[in-house]
């Protein structure tokens, strides 16, 4: 097994992360040791695995005379499934695949087109969460004026979170027939996602209160009469970099300022790394314009039906199915041929 999988390249990482972790200072740094530790136990997993499947191999062949056809066909199957999951396992192996991630999105150009398209995504991922176990918070989302939204933001929660999800950052495009257009006319409509991981150490971003532009408002979301009657909502923009974070989602103005607070030191870490040395250009893209010839998949409704990612040559012909949030097929396709 090559490509992602090279045992050899496993096996002299898990040396050097053994070497880190008898260090006699390892522990200086709780932060990094904590990682450290959590990354040798992933890859020492991982090896774990592919040797117990290349001993159950072993066992096979040497059992292929003295077991019937349908128990070797059953043992066989078993491996099968197996290797899959070792399979998909390996490609969840990024630096930073295991963590949670936030999720944002934004219409394109057209109005009330565009806005209602860019709530039918955000409900695609809710019911991708709600499907498969993961837990998300919105932090905000901001209603269009006639229909959809303007924008959302949403924390998603689970094993492997910003891994499946990091190859859904780009612009999405939708082509139907409008329900807002009275002479039934095609339309086509785009919105863009952003994805990006939730750091746990970002203890490198100091952020000064000069550079802080901070605005209070009456929330726009749901969430009781008391939340839309005071100024609960909390806007932070980060002078230097341009930065505007926005929460909505707690009744308390001070909690909704920690939350902000917490989100701009992750997008300003994030603008760390990349500064670095460029770690970040597979994380995040959200450099395309939110227009015709910049998108990374498609959603026809008519005339016929088809899901297709530009990238990976992925295709479904059930739109409705896609989104309706039964997006794993996809996302590990994706995750194999991107």
């Amino acid at each position: 097994m090559g490509g992602h999988f090279d045992i050899s390249k496993l096996k002299e990482e898990l040396n050097d992360l053994e070497a880190e972790i008898n260090k006699e200072n390892f522990w200086d740094d709780f932060d990094k040791a904590t990682n450290i530790n959590k990354e040798y136990a992933k890859v020492k997993k991982i090896i774990d695995r592919y040797n117990k499947l290349h001993d159950t191999i072993d066992t096979l062949e040497l059992l292929l005379e003295e077991i019937s056809d349908e128990e070797y066909e059953r043992e066989l199957i078993k491996l099968e499934e197996n290797i899959k999951s070792l399979e998909k396992e390996t490609h969840l192996n990024g630096e930073y695949d295991n963590l949670n991630c936030y999720l944002e999105i934004h219409p394109g150009a057209g109005g009330t087109e565009s806005c209602d398209w860019a709530s039918m995504i955000l409900r695609m991922y809710q019911k991708f969460c709600e499907r498969y176990e993961y837990k998300y918070e919105m932090i905000y989302e901001n209603p269009g004026d006639e229909a959809g939204i303007k924008s959302a933001l949403m924390l998603i929660k689970g094993e492997n979170s910003y891994g499946y999800l990091k190859k859904e950052a780009g612009v999405h495009r939708l082509v139907r027939i409008s329900p807002f257009d009275s002479n039934s006319r095609r339309h086509t409509s785009f919105a863009s996602v952003s994805i990006t991981p939730e750091f746990m150490n970002t203890k490198e971003v100091d952020i000064k209160e000069s550079d802080l532009k901070i605005d209070v408002y009456h929330s726009s979301g749901a969430g009781g009469q008391s939340v839309n009657t005071s100024n609960s909502a909390v806007r932070i923009t980060h002078l230097p970099s341009k930065i505007v974070v926005t929460c909505q989602n707690e009744r308390s103005q001070l909690k909704n300022k920690e939350i902000a607070m917490k989100i701009l030191k992750n997008k300003l870490y994030d603008l760390y790394l990349e500064e670095q040395a460029d770690k970040m250009n597979s994380l995040k893209d959200t450099s395309k314009n939110i227009e015709f010839g910049s998108q990374i998949r498609s959603y026809v409704l008519e005339p016929y039906k088809l899901v297709k990612d530009t990238r990976s040559g992925y295709e479904n012909n059930n739109p409705e199915k896609i989104l309706d949030g039964e997006i794993l097929e996809m996302l590990e396709f994706n995750l194999k041929n991107i």
